[in-house]
């Protein structure tokens, strides 16, 4: 039986919230570059990190406009652990995210099919800030406007591969970098079909679901 005193002390779960990060990639050359920020010091999630332009799921994003919804790949894929509602709500999160945070637009309204789904991440239980993650891809070409943003993000620009990856990262970014460089390595078509989804877990490598 659980010791009651250990019961009683013991931290209350917070819910993991939504949300969305949009991972816009540079493919020229050999080497992918990434856009990516340092979030400032006094962030409550992940201060001084890099990290990908995102943010949580707004109530408005799950009925906000689109030129183009999302794919039918993607949004299957996004729908193995959300409804048809939250999956467009985390596609327009990303698209409102990076205007927010990038200065860089996918349109107005956003076009979603430009979109892919590559992974999702859950922020541990013992976290007191938690967040459900699901990370997405569009590539540089479908972007438009001029770098900026609103400062959330510091040192804001594209980064290779292998320079991002050999700085001190969190692990979550840095295994996400990882499904990235595999997700690259893919056909279009495996791409647009896959099986499963990977998601990561407590850190414990990635799963498939």
């Amino acid at each position: 039986m659980p010791d009651d005193a250990a019961l009683a002390v013991r931290p209350k779960t917070v819910r993991a919230r939504h949300a969305a990060s949009l991972i816009v990639v540079r493919l020229r050359g050999k080497e992918p570059h990434m856009l990516m920020g340092m979030r400032g010091a006094r962030h409550r999630f992940m201060p001084n990190r890099l990290v990908f332009p995102g943010g949580r799921v707004d109530p408005a994003d799950m009925t906000a406009p689109c030129a183009a919804p999302l794919s039918p790949h993607t949004e299957a894929a996004l729908r193995r652990k959300a409804t048809v509602r939250l999956a467009h709500g985390l596609g327009a999160a990303a698209a409102r995210e990076l205007l927010e945070e990038t200065g860089l637009s996918l349109g107005s309204p956003p076009r979603l099919d430009v979109l892919h789904y590559l992974a999702r991440a859950v922020t541990p239980p013992a976290s007191p800030i938690r967040f459900n993650a699901r990370f997405l891809v569009v590539e540089e070409q479908y972007v438009s406007g001029t770098l900026g943003g609103d400062g959330e993000l510091e040192e804001l620009r594209f980064y290779g591969m292998q320079e991002v990856l050999a700085l001190d990262l969190a692990t979550p970014t840095r295994r996400v970098l990882e499904r990235l460089a595999i997700w690259l390595g893919m056909t279009e078509a495996e791409r647009n079909c896959p099986e499963k989804t990977p998601v990561l877990l407590r850190d414990r490598g990635w799963l498939m679901e």
